[in-house]
């Protein structure tokens, strides 16, 4: 995907509001926002910078359902019914019983599908998962990771609201686009503007992420295409002009960013998930699966597998995809062989030394710092590496395997082995 939505990082100028309109409506436009704070200059670093000064201060963080809140949410006296949306409907309520929740989330699209449908979540999903849950066969159970970021969302929340000096309201439950059934939205938080002209405030979603200090590069200057597309998605069910993404990074630094209703986003997004929900779901017709590792890891353990069972495979096909992976294997070896020739270019280059500079400044490096060799430390230093030498829990799989047979296949990987021409 080649649009990106538009995003002001904080410090940015004054934004008109708009409650809210669909797509080709015109939006209003009477009552410009409060400015950034004084002195606050255009930024993709979002930490340290509010948007806004004069607002009132950090308000309620809202909470999702089963969790609880210490702190009233300071609303105005004139604030709308947050079950009214611009183009959405409530369709079920956040405190609705789990099992309810996950039928209604397979009658349509969430946010968290639209980018696994657009192959642009790789890590950890892909267009196969989103069908295999939507038929009801997807694992519905939080691993670590997604356990932790919904337990911190509470908090992101009101960390963001504290930087931003904006109100926060938790979301009413799951939304339904009025005209296209399939189209839904579990928004993490909503942002409550002052707006004194409206009488009211303007809304707008709230997406929150908890990102691992790995990946604080991808938040640096602007929202990565998986929330922002998520974001984007919510204002598309809602009808609303804007969004917030809220990322806590490493656990101690926040990065927020605004995002700005792009129509010409939403129009592409709506069609290629409607074409995508006939074909793939009402149709029931299986997505051909992607390249991704989301993908290779579902297909590991997405079939029960029946020991030295068969299949008969259409000779067409199996000729054409063997033929294309023989190619691949022979283009990834000779670039393999051409990419590390050029790092042995650059090793030989910096002999001993482990930086390379050009006027002083360091543009490489070649470190002591990889791997230990083990085996060859042993070798040449046994007295040594016996000192440092300690016992580790480990499985003995072969014990395992022959006293438990059943059981140690059951959590073996599959492997893929396509045999050489003319090999069986």
């Amino acid at each position: 995907m080649t649009t990106r939505p538009t995003s002001t990082p904080p410090g940015a100028g004054p934004h008109e509001p708009h409650p809210g309109t669909k797509a080709g409506q015109e939006r209003r436009s009477d009552a410009p926002m409060t400015p950034p704070a004084s002195g606050g200059s255009p930024t993709t670093r979002s930490a340290s910078t509010s948007p806004a000064a004069g607002l009132p201060t950090a308000g309620h963080a809202g909470a999702k359902a089963g969790e609880e809140s210490d702190r009233s949410l300071a609303t105005p006296k004139t604030l709308p019914a947050l079950s009214e949306f611009p183009n959405a409907r409530l369709i079920l309520p956040a405190d609705a019983p789990e099992p309810e929740w996950h039928a209604v989330r397979r009658s349509g699209i969430g946010g968290s599908d639209v980018a696994a449908i657009l192959g642009m979540n790789p890590r950890w999903k892909g267009p196969l998962h989103v069908w295999e849950e939507k038929h009801g066969r997807g694992d519905h159970s939080d691993n670590e990771y997604a356990y932790c970021g919904r337990k911190l969302e509470p908090v992101i929340a009101e960390i963001f609201s504290e930087r931003s000096g904006l109100e926060i309201a938790p979301t009413p439950g799951t939304l339904q686009h009025v005209e296209h059934a399939w189209m839904l939205a579990n928004i993490d938080r909503l942002v409550l503007e002052p707006s004194t002209a409206l009488g009211y405030p303007v809304i707008a979603p709230l997406e929150i992420k908890n990102r691992s200090e790995y990946l604080a590069s991808e938040w640096e200057e602007d929202v990565p295409d998986v929330p922002a597309l998520q974001a984007h998605w919510y204002l598309a069910v809602t009808g609303y002009s804007h969004a917030y993404v809220a990322a806590l990074i490493g656990g101690n630094r926040l990065r927020w960013y605004r995002l700005e209703r792009d129509e010409e986003l939403i129009e592409h997004l709506v069609t290629y998930c409607g074409d995508w929900w006939i074909r793939h779901v009402v149709e029931g017709t299986p997505p051909p699966p992607d390249g991704s590792r989301a993908t290779t890891e579902l297909l590991a353990h997405l079939f029960d597998v029946q020991p030295d069972g068969t299949a008969e495979v259409d000779p067409v096909e199996h000729m054409l995809l063997t033929e294309r992976r023989r190619g691949l294997k022979a283009r990834i070896a000779a670039d393999t062989h051409d990419l590390v020739e050029v790092e042995n270019q650059l090793r030989v280059a910096v002999g001993e030394a482990e930086v390379a500079t050009i006027g002083g400044r360091p543009v490489y490096t070649w470190r002591q710092n990889g791997n230990f060799a083990a085996a060859r430390f042993r070798a040449a230093e046994p007295e040594l590496a016996a000192e440092y030498t300690h016992m580790v829990p480990a499985i003995d799989t072969e014990r395992l395997a022959a006293d438990h047979p059943e059981t140690y296949r059951e959590y073996r990987a599959r492997r893929l082995v396509v045999p050489s021409e003319g090999t069986t």
